[in-house]
């Protein structure tokens, strides 16, 4: 449980996609970015990176991405502060091990987490992976979590590695800049599993990212189903005062 402190908010923020190769302006979104970081540092109590923070990520025992120097800096310059920044894995930087808890101070998550902020309870996660439909993304989900996948790629030069994950990336949905499908409210997948949480526990804001799509909609009661949107077109995100949750959009 996480008591509120007055005065006080709660930010989340999701898919940023640092490094996408498939982007022309990662230096520029980066900047923006770190500008956000800084300046929500001056009243969060907490922040939540909602997932695909980066494009790409994956440790190796001693080698990390090059890049995003800026970032990392500003994260650490916020957890020395004494603000808790929850870090949850996205489907592009899955692979997030030690190296960041240890070297920025984040709390990592690697599976959805319920928690009370203030008068609320939240359901967090990215928002991949909860589509009980979705066989074939599942299917390869488990295919990027599983260990003995993860020390064999590891084996391979990362050179070689980053090649082939930007490679990837440059077929994804971000080369086309559409955002993706448009945000189909009760016939999401997403939606569905929210409802079956909702028959085993109260919740009152389940908050997403993944779908790049911005979305508040009550979905049972006073439950709310909340899409944080993304930082490519939107530069969105969310802010909790300890009573009201609102999407907002950054404008420096």
């Amino acid at each position: 449980m996480n008591l509120h402190q007055e005065g006080k908010k709660t930010y989340f923020v999701s898919d940023v996609h640092l490094g996408a190769p498939a982007l022309k302006d990662n230096r520029e979104r980066e900047l923006l970015f770190v500008k956000w970081l800084r300046e929500v540092g001056r009243d969060a109590e907490a922040i939540y990176l909602m997932g695909d923070i980066f494009d790409y990520w994956f440790e190796y025992r001693t080698v990390v991405p090059r890049g995003f120097t800026r970032v990392l800096g500003s994260i650490a310059a916020l957890t020395d502060q004494g603000i808790p920044v929850h870090f949850f894995t996205g489907n592009h930087d899955i692979w997030v091990f030690d190296y960041l808890p240890a070297e920025t101070g984040i709390i990592l998550h690697k599976e959805p987490f319920i928690t009370t902020i203030g008068e609320h309870r939240f359901f967090l996660a990215h928002g991949d992976g909860l589509d009980a439909s979705d066989k074939g993304y599942l299917l390869l989900k488990r295919i990027f979590t599983s260990r003995t996948l993860q020390w064999f790629y590891a084996r391979v030069h990362p050179d070689l590695t980053i090649r082939l994950a930007h490679r990837w990336s440059k077929n994804s949905r971000l080369s086309k800049n559409t955002g993706g499908p448009e945000f189909m409210g009760e016939k999401e997948g997403i939606y569905k599993f929210a409802l079956s949480v909702l028959k085993k526990e109260a919740i009152d804001f389940f908050i997403f990212g993944h779908r790049h799509r911005l979305a508040d909609m009550v979905i049972h009661g006073e439950s709310r189903l909340i899409l944080l949107g993304e930082w490519i077109n939107a530069f969105s995100y969310g802010v909790y005062d300890g009573r009201r949750f609102e999407l907002k959009k950054y404008v420096p």
